[in-house]
């Protein structure tokens, strides 16, 4: 039974990690759309394309998975990471629209649950470049 639930789990964990490849890939597909149209029709102004934005709902996460996604990108992040870069790559990976309100809001989202997981030993801070910014890791 035990080994039907680590298979299970490392399914699963499989399953996510290529959905998240699946995600970075569909964010970076646009940029290379803009490329092209600026070889093919250098015309055109590219900028003036606006991209539909679907909009989450209100509830765009559930119970936990906020601090579940700030851990994960952490425990892949070769070195440790700013409150502002946890965000940027979760705003990526939800496909959210990366204007300065969402990526502020995810900022505040994510200091957060970073300072709740701090308290129970899970992650830790330290002072980043200039005393500007904390770098955050997870406690391993």
């Amino acid at each position: 039974m035990v080994e039907g639930l680590a298979k299970k789990q490392a399914e699963l964990a499989g399953e996510i990690e290529r959905t998240h490849e699946r995600l970075r890939s569909l964010a970076a597909d646009p940029e290379h759309i803009d490329a092209m149209l600026r070889i093919i029709a250098p015309e055109m102004a590219v900028e003036a394309i606006k991209s539909k934005v679907v909009r989450p709902p209100a509830d765009w996460s559930k119970r936990g998975e906020m601090t579940r996604m700030v851990l994960s990108i952490l425990r892949t992040a070769r070195a440790p990471m700013t409150t502002r870069e946890i965000a940027e790559r979760m705003v990526v990976e939800r496909g959210l629209q990366a204007d300065t309100a969402t990526l502020n809001s995810m900022a505040r989202r994510v200091a957060c649950a970073l300072r709740t997981q701090r308290e129970k030993g899970v992650a830790r801070s330290q002072e980043g470049e200039a005393g500007f910014w904390q770098l955050w890791e997870v406690v391993r």
